[in-house]
């Protein structure tokens, strides 16, 4: 394939506008089940401590069709597999919403299920955006699809305040028929993405995946979503907990959350141009730097603006630790291996994230607070190490 027929920026500009709205519609719907799944678990659920279990199972759902939905994508194509998804998103809106009036928990989990397969499906939008983009345009495109969270973080909450009582008496029931709507609407925009189904790469196998992922650029990639997502995550869950303790009131941490939220894609506006000029192990770098000072912030006090300041902060360090981690990815695999190699990527990059949002509550109940930060350290050390392993295995390569 010439470098003609394997770059389109023009295609690819479209595509990452077109992915963009996709993904603000798919985060707002996520963002509605951040805040409802636990109360509404609350409610259904035989016992008070499975009040999270439609979180996990919304995670657990990500984390194991991710790998399934990209060999899936390899067959029938990005534009198929992204509108099948969502529309699997929809029928999980539909049947939670539907479990919420029935008062059935398992029903209800398996309505959250669903939500994940289409969290899995939107978390290789990033991907799709750069699959048409010249070296150049690729991090701006990656970046581009990430401004969607923007209008995710403002309109999520703001769509369940609206809608948590528009079916009442059932709470949430509107919320989470309002989620199935926007699912919907996701997949009709999702029918003007405009990436060419090639049979020729369908077919073809290219490198086996293990040799794929042994290449040290593939693993400090991996390694570095995978720990800015988890480390986003163990926090994130663990804050508005942690500020209810210290006697903050559920708006207080509200605010805090949509400030993260914020700090989270804003700077997709310009991440992409920073990796193009700098480089995405900088880059990534800086953004493991981010979430010392995230962790130092929770540290250095329990006051309203260490909370506000170290969630800023997280959110700041996640957009250049993972867009960075992204970024790098996209350099490791051939077009006859992105899915196997993207699969395999968001697999592990979902199992950490799961992992922490399991042990966030664990983690912050027995040891407290300052133990949730502390485990920053360690995981961003480990991020530094590769990336600093990655680049000295340049430097002493001879061929």
């Amino acid at each position: 394939m010439s470098a003609v027929e394997q770059f389109d920026d023009a295609r690819a500009r479209k595509n990452a506008g077109v992915l963009a709205v996709a993904q603000a519609l798919y985060g707002a719907v996520t963002t509605a089940l951040v805040v409802t799944a636990g109360l509404a678990g609350a409610q259904l659920s035989p016992d008070v401590s499975l009040a999270t279990l439609p979180m996990s199972m919304m995670i657990i759902g990500t984390a194991t069709t991710t790998f399934p939905i990209s060999l899936m994508m390899k067959r029938i194509g990005r534009r198929t597999g992204f509108v099948a998804c969502a529309l699997a998103g929809m029928c999980g809106g539909l049947l939670g919403a539907y479990a919420l009036f029935q008062r059935n928990f398992l029903m209800f989990l398996a309505g959250a299920f669903l939500i994940g397969i289409y969290q899995a499906s939107a978390s290789y939008y990033r991907f799709a955006a750069a699959d048409l983009a010249s070296p150049s345009f690729g991090p701006k495109a990656i970046s581009w699809v990430m401004t969607g969270g923007i209008i995710a973080a403002l309109f999520g909450t703001l769509m369940v305040m609206g809608t948590v009582d528009l079916l009442a008496p059932v709470t949430f029931a509107g919320t989470w028929l309002a989620m199935a709507g926007l699912s919907l609407l996701a997949a009709f925009i999702l029918l003007a993405v405009d990436i060419p189904y090639k049979a020729e790469i369908a077919s073809a196998t290219g490198r086996p995946l293990s040799e794929i992922a042994r290449q040290p650029r593939y693993i400090v990639a991996a390694m570095t979503g995978m720990l800015s997502y988890g480390i986003m995550v163990l926090v994130m869950t663990a804050t508005p907990v942690a500020m209810l303790g210290c006697g903050f009131s559920v708006q207080d941490s509200s605010w805090v959350i949509q400030w993260h939220a914020l700090a989270m894609f804003v700077p997709s506006f310009f991440t992409g141009s920073l990796i193009t000029r700098f480089g995405a192990a900088r880059i990534s770098s800086l953004g493991m730097l981010l979430l010392i000072g995230a962790a130092l912030s929770g540290l250095m006090g329990i006051h309203f603006e260490n909370f506000a300041v170290g969630l800023i902060l997280l959110g700041l360090g996640w957009n250049f630790g993972f867009i960075g981690g992204t970024t790098l990815l996209t350099t490791t695999y051939e077009p006859a291996e992105r899915n196997k190699a993207q699969g395999l990527n968001d697999f592990l990059v979902f199992g950490t994230t799961a992992l922490a949002s399991l042990s966030a509550g664990k983690l912050l109940a027995v040891f407290g607070w300052n133990a949730v930060n502390y485990a920053v350290f360690p995981m961003v050390a480990l991020a530094l190490v590769m990336i600093v392993w990655l680049a000295t295995h340049r430097n002493n390569r001879t061929h």
